[in-house]
């Protein structure tokens, strides 16, 4: 009898619609020969179904400008199907595995977790992710910095040179010249975002390099928490003060709804010092237009109307709320009356705020729960 297809990764993505142009939070399971994706999580039937044998992945995706972290899957028919994930390191996985279950299908092979190279443009013992990490690592990674430029200030962001000089100390390259090269591919995957009028012109293609040696040339992480304050003419980000800590965890979740008791999938985002819990949709991308009313001089009724342009956190979107976490209480809840138990078993939690309003969320697995609790529980004791 033949055997099932193995599954080698599921959980939450955004898929964007086959016929129209919308975007839904959809549970994807990817398997050795295809990827099977549902509505819900608890569902038997999946509403789609794409086989793997002779697609192409591409990644990073960048056909929807404000849209981060999206990768796009072509089938042999030439049909092309986009995702997008919560967050860099988990979009990495998902293109990763689904490029080695393509490649195990046309060699005639069964799947097998092995460590792969990156990027087929880089040498071999460069490892993009790897080294993404040690350039965040709080000792030993590159500092953040608050830096002033043109009447505006770019947090938790660094120079151009401060990268290249990073990767030659860290003997990551041999000289700059190596150096631009590799940040250049960073920029290119997405592991850094430029700031700026500068760095962003020169990843426009109006540089004769994408990434630029410069000292006036910012970058930032894109998990860093990155804001700037001031006039911004481009798209840079403004954020209130509670969306200045440090991005502690990331990922989709099943929120229920207080009026209506009813889940739907949300992208939360932990932070610490200051602590808040934001949660999205994680298929809306949102701005906000500001006017701004100004008197320009003392002839009567001269003003001028500007126009602001602001991309709320994080990458663009605004959240639809935010659970302020200090004193908070975070608990497993086993069951719960208006939830199946089937669909809920060993995956919910609560969280019952200092002003004693509750939020019960669901989990993909009882892993995941405990993960979760323990990140809120230690940002509820620390943060502000």
């Amino acid at each position: 009898m033949e055997r099932e297809p193995m599954r080698i990764r599921e959980g939450y993505l955004v898929k964007k619609g086959s016929m129209f142009n919308t975007w839904k939070p959809m549970w994807v399971v990817l398997l050795e020969d295809g990827i099977e994706f549902y509505k819900r999580k608890a569902d038997n039937s999946p509403k789609g179904m794409i086989p793997l044998k002779g697609s192409s992945i591409h990644s990073p995706c960048q056909d929807f400008g404000k849209r981060m972290f999206v990768f796009k899957l072509t089938v042999a028919k030439q049909q092309d199907h986009f995702f997008q994930a919560a967050y860099l390191e988990e979009r990495d996985a998902w293109v990763r595995d689904i490029k080695k279950a393509i490649h195990h299908i046309d060699g005639g092979q069964r799947f097998a977790r092995k460590s792969t190279r990156k990027s087929i443009r880089l040498p071999e013992t460069i490892n993009l992710s790897a080294l993404y990490l040690s350039m965040k690592d709080p000792e030993n990674g590159i500092k953040a910095l608050k830096l002033e430029k043109d009447k505006r200030v770019f947090n938790h962001c660094f120079t151009g040179t401060g990268v290249i000089d990073w990767l030659v100390s860290s003997s990551s390259v041999r000289n700059r010249r190596e150096g631009l090269l590799l940040a250049s591919s960073l920029l290119s995957e997405g592991y850094l975002q430029p700031a700026g009028d500068t760095s962003k012109a020169a990843a426009e293609g109006l540089s004769d390099t994408p990434f630029l040696d410069l000292s006036d040339a910012y970058y930032y992480f894109p998990d860093s928490g990155f804001f700037c304050e001031g006039y911004s003419s481009d798209d840079d980000v403004v954020l209130k003060e509670e969306f200045r800590g440090t991005i502690v965890k990331q990922g989709c979740l099943l929120k229920q709804g207080h009026r209506r008791k009813n889940w739907k999938v949300r992208k939360f985002v932990l932070r610490d010092d200051p602590a808040y819990l934001h949660y999205y949709d994680p298929a809306g991308v949102r701005e906000i237009w500001v006017i701004s009313l100004f008197v320009l001089n003392p002839v009567p009724c001269r003003k001028v109307l500007h126009l602001i342009l602001i991309s709320c956190p994080p990458q663009g979107e605004e959240p639809l709320g935010a659970i302020h976490l200090r004193g908070c209480v975070v608990t497993a809840v086993e069951d719960m009356p208006d939830t199946k138990k089937h669909d809920a078993d060993n995956i919910l939690f609560e969280i019952i705020t200092a002003n004693e309003i509750h939020y019960y969320l669901q989990a993909a697995s009882s892993t995941e729960r405990t993960e979760w609790i323990k990140a809120i529980q230690s940002v509820s004791r620390t943060g502000k």
